[in-house]
């Protein structure tokens, strides 16, 4: 059967860009979460990881909530400027400065006072960044109804996600440890280098939010209305996401989120503990590492829009995320069975290096793949409700996603405790059977996450040509 004739215009490039520009506002917030967070407060400001990783989950709990009234709230906001841009601009101040003050905790608290301080930034945090996140990701869906169009366009967002948050990581590990290392001691620990980098970090969110709301503010008038004004009571908007959200396809898709972000949130948390502990890297060669999911990103934005005319979305995100998953916990398991020369660092270095540029690489190609799936169900949904709810279907994931993945920081502070590994312990004093068993902890419980993930992800069903008969039933009804 021929494709419809598209019903939303062609995006220029240029929408394009400022479109995946705006991911870098949540690809910077996801980075320091992910992967600083956890270390700053219980390395550098001696808070123990346990309440860390209390606080961080109860963040995500709490800040779940707001996941699916945003939702709602976007898809049926009647405004000038259309359904998704007054909260695009609206969230661009808030997230910028309450970012910049998590890295500046108060000098001299308790440790009571500081958990409370983590965890009101971070439950602020989050919520303010929900206001620009979902709104801005269900755009996508809106922008175009292309099956292959998706996938770009999220190219171009995933892209700039990446990028932008490891570019932070990269002008921590190259430029202000080093800069504000103290004799012997790695600036790594010091907290003035955490504090400047929320300066830049809330500057460079700022400016991406803004950029992003002015790129595509163009293109309301060809952005779907909302459903007529009615009556909003608690009933009617439960009824509403339920009629949205029964869909088997989007319920594969929910329980593989769940697993996917325990996995994900406790695989960011112990990235840095097992490249400074584990490989016993300096922060230049991290710095280096981090350089590589910059090559990483290009190899997985390419590979999602070939990937999705060649074999479609369903079929490569399995094959794609199998070779990832198994593949990403592989060096750590190649040095555990000794297959790893212990006389030669450079060529330990040098491989996990490769290994993980083609690794994270085919992780972006994966979740490229993946959101564009969850776009296609919209279409889905509208024949059967009547109603454009992007935002609905974008909150429930992003619900799933915090609602757990603060079970995979708490993951983390588990297996470093199981591990024996002490808060503010330099690398040259842990133990070898320490390290041992951080990589012994590590492997299965991360193998074992991935793996239900893939498992539930394989009940999807929308395909291609699916999708495209949907789109002719909503022009058919439409006309």
């Amino acid at each position: 059967m021929p494709s419809p004739a598209p019903t939303v215009p062609r995006l220029p490039l240029t929408t394009k860009l400022a479109y995946g520009v705006g991911a870098v506002a949540y690809g910077v917030k996801d980075n320091g979460f992910g992967f600083f967070l956890l270390m700053f407060y219980s390395q550098v400001i001696g808070l123990d990881a346990g309440m860390v990783g209390l606080a961080i989950m109860v963040a995500l709990i709490l800040d779940a909530i707001s996941d699916p009234i945003v939702g709602y709230w976007s898809d049926n906001l009647h405004s000038k400027w259309g359904r998704r841009h007054p909260f695009l601009y609206a969230s661009a101040v808030p997230v910028a400065l309450t970012y910049y003050l998590l890295w500046a905790p108060p000098v001299g608290w308790s440790n009571e006072a500081l958990f409370w301080y983590l965890l009101v930034l971070a439950v602020l945090i989050r919520t303010f960044i929900t206001f620009n996140e979902t709104p801005s990701s269900a755009l996508t869906p809106e922008l175009t109804d292309n099956y292959d169009e998706r996938s770009s366009l999220i190219s171009y967002r995933l892209y700039f996600g990446w990028t932008g948050g490891n570019a932070m990581s990269v002008l921590m590990f190259m430029v202000l440890f080093p800069a504000f290392a103290v004799g012997a001691a790695s600036g790594q620990f010091n907290r003035d280098a955490y504090a400047l980098y929320g300066e830049i970090a809330g500057a460079l969110i700022f400016a991406s939010i803004l950029i992003s709301a002015v790129g595509t503010h163009a293109r309301i008038p060809h952005l779907k209305l909302p459903p007529a004004k009615r009556k909003m009571t608690l009933g009617l908007i439960f009824k509403e996401m339920a009629e949205t959200l029964a869909n088997r396809s989007f319920l594969a898709l929910f329980v593989a989120g769940v697993f996917g972000a325990i996995a994900a949130g406790m695989s960011a948390a112990l990235t840095f503990y097992i490249a400074t502990y584990f490989w016993g890297f300096t922060p230049q060669q991290i710095g280096i590492l981090t350089i590589g999911v910059f090559l990483s990103a290009v190899i997985g934005a390419v590979m999602a829009p070939i990937v999705t005319r060649t074999i479609g979305k369903r079929r490569g995100a399995m094959i794609i995320g199998l070779i990832a998953f198994i593949g990403s916990p592989l060096p750590v398991v190649l040095k555990l069975v000794g297959l790893l020369p212990e006389d030669n660092a450079a060529f330990v270095f040098w491989f996990v290096f490769i290994a993980g540029v083609i690794d994270v690489g085919f992780i972006i190609c994966f979740q490229i793949l993946m959101a564009s799936m969850m776009a296609d169900l919209v279409e889905q949904a509208e024949l059967k409700t009547g109603r454009r709810s992007e935002g609905t279907f974008i909150a429930a994931a992003t619900f799933s996603r915090k609602m757990v993945s603060g079970l995979g920081v708490l993951a983390a502070s588990a297996v470093l405790a199981l591990a024996g590994l002490k808060a503010g312990a330099e690398p040259a004093d842990v133990a070898p059977d320490v390290l041992w068993n951080l990589g012994v902890y590590y492997v299965p419980v991360i193998l074992a996450l991935w793996m239900a993930m893939m498992a539930a992800m394989a009940f999807y069903r929308l395909e291609r040509h699916e999708h495209e008969d949907n789109l002719r039933r909503l022009a058919e009804r439409n006309a």
